[in-house]
């Protein structure tokens, strides 16, 4: 089946700190039975396989008003007030599920900081019918900007989602009515679906909440500390373990299309890079050189090619390897250590982080190497940057002044901004959109631990992200197909 669903973000790659590998040697590795693979199973797989599908326009002819925006890049935003009665359940099957996909894409839109939701008891009528029509003025009595209505079927393996948009003061449908079909498992992502289509239908950018982030989830004291890689919905929901805990991991990365998994793994004693199959949890270690330790590793954009670093004999450099082939291509070669590489969207160029001009700043190359210029300027250390998907910014970790922060800045290190400020703030990695950036903060202390958080490019809207427990090392996922 074919989708009507809002346009995919453009493929791209992110990258969260490695540089904690100088202090992985104090932690012990321990088993733990592997109670993941039929979680992964029942979890991850089905939110990946639903499927959408296209129907006829829901939405009447009417002449169209100014539509209703979101301008995302103006100094001040003000959340848009809507407004989201219960999906009507069109048959019995259907009630749990509508009142929980209302709930799934209201909290979307309220968590993106652009939005603030009405609340029902403010209501002064209902939506009793998916085809009833709106009583605009009911609604802007109560200020509400954007109104949206749906309705959900269930019939055993298969739920029906559809939805409409009003713009409530000119009175007028926004865009046309979709629907999504899928099976009961994937009923959260439908929600993500209609979120992202409000959102892009508001902001004229692409959605950003029908996406997986994996991560490493942490557990055990600081100095015993005991890692596994999980993937969840952006949300922190749908969480799955993809590895059990008996060797250290680090910095899982995504492939573009969403079907494989980077990640640096202690399993053999020393850090490698290993590729996983997400659908089957296959996994085969990838740039392997006896007597080296390869680490922080990025795909491409096109994903057939992988960018790492590389230490033999003390020194560290960058490489590229080919996924399919294995074939080594060395980018640098310098005294100084090279590492936290990050491909431009085009794959035309890499950013990296090094210490040759004597401590940690951002440098920027060709993709198959050469003469690198330096991007960062100002005072402190800079490391693991991120490229932006939409190729304009670039993220990173900044050290200044006993403080970590979270900054961006354009491709030639001008305008630079930190979002946030913290005893340890790491890990930058892209929203599919490019407007959202996930990180690990930590706090100080024994007591001190990992934890998620998102914040936007403009520093506002710094939320943490719900984990089970523990947590570091987050990789966006681009939306999913």
């Amino acid at each position: 089946m074919t989708c009507n669903s809002p346009p995919n973000a453009r493929k791209w790659l992110f990258f969260p700190a490695p540089h904690r590998l100088k202090d992985l040697n104090e932690h012990t590795r321990n088993e733990r039975k592997k109670d993941t693979c039929m979680t992964l199973l029942r979890t991850l797989i089905p939110a990946l396989a639903l499927a959408l599908s296209a129907v006829s326009p829901l939405a009447t002819t009417t002449a169209q008003a100014e539509p209703l925006r979101i301008i995302l890049d103006s100094p001040v935003i003000e959340p848009l007030p809507f407004a989201i009665p219960q999906f009507i359940a069109e048959n019995g099957e259907a009630g749990q599920y509508a009142a929980d996909i209302s709930r799934v894409i209201a909290s979307d839109l309220v968590n993106s900081g652009l939005f603030r939701e009405i609340g029902s008891d403010a209501f002064i009528s209902g939506i009793t019918s998916f085809d009833a029509p709106v009583a605009y003025n009911d609604w802007q009595a109560i200020n509400a900007q954007a109104l949206i209505t749906g309705a959900v079927s269930a019939s055993g393996d298969r739920i029906v989602v559809k939805f409409r948009l009003f713009d409530v003061a000119s009175g007028q449908p926004l865009g046309e009515g979709l629907q999504f079909a899928g099976t009961p498992g994937s009923w959260r992502r439908m929600a993500h679906k209609v979120a992202d289509a409000v959102y892009s239908r508001i902001t004229s950018e692409s959605g950003y909440f029908d996406s997986r982030v994996v991560y490493v989830e942490e557990s055990g004291p600081k100095d015993n500390r005991l890692k596994r890689l999980a993937v969840m919905d952006y949300d922190g929901a749908n969480v799955a373990y993809l590895t059990d805990s008996s060797a250290i991991v680090l910095a899982p990365r995504f492939s573009p299309n969403g079907e494989s998994i980077l990640f640096t793994s202690y399993a053999s004693g020393f850090p490698a890079i290993y590729i996983m199959d997400v659908a089957t949890l296959g996994i085969r270690s990838l740039g392997e050189q006896p007597g080296t330790m390869t680490f922080a590793p990025r795909f491409s954009p096109n994903g057939q090619t992988v960018v790492f670093s590389l230490e033999r004999g003390g020194n560290t450099d960058l490489y590229t390897v080919d996924v399919g082939s294995g074939q080594l291509n060395q980018l640098t070669n310098a005294p100084s250590i090279e590492t936290a590489p990050s491909f431009s969207p085009d794959g035309s160029q890499i950013v990296f982080e090094s210490d040759r001009s004597g401590n940690q700043q951002l440098y920027i190359m060709p993709a198959n190497g050469g003469e690198a210029r330096r991007i960062s300027g100002g005072p402190g250390r800079y490391g693991t940057p991120v490229w932006s998907p939409r190729g304009d910014l670039i993220a990173f970790t900044k050290q200044n002044e006993g403080r970590f922060h979270i900054g961006v800045m354009r491709t030639d290190g001008s305008n630079e901004g930190l979002l946030t400020a913290s005893y340890l703030d790491e890990g930058p990695t892209w929203s599919p959109n490019g407007r959202v950036i996930m990180f690990t903060r930590q706090g100080a202390g024994a007591e001190g631990q990992p934890a998620l958080f998102s914040v936007d490019i403009s520093g506002r809207n710094l939320r943490q992200v719900p984990t089970n427990g523990p947590a570091s090392d987050p990789a966006w996922s681009p939306l999913l197909p």
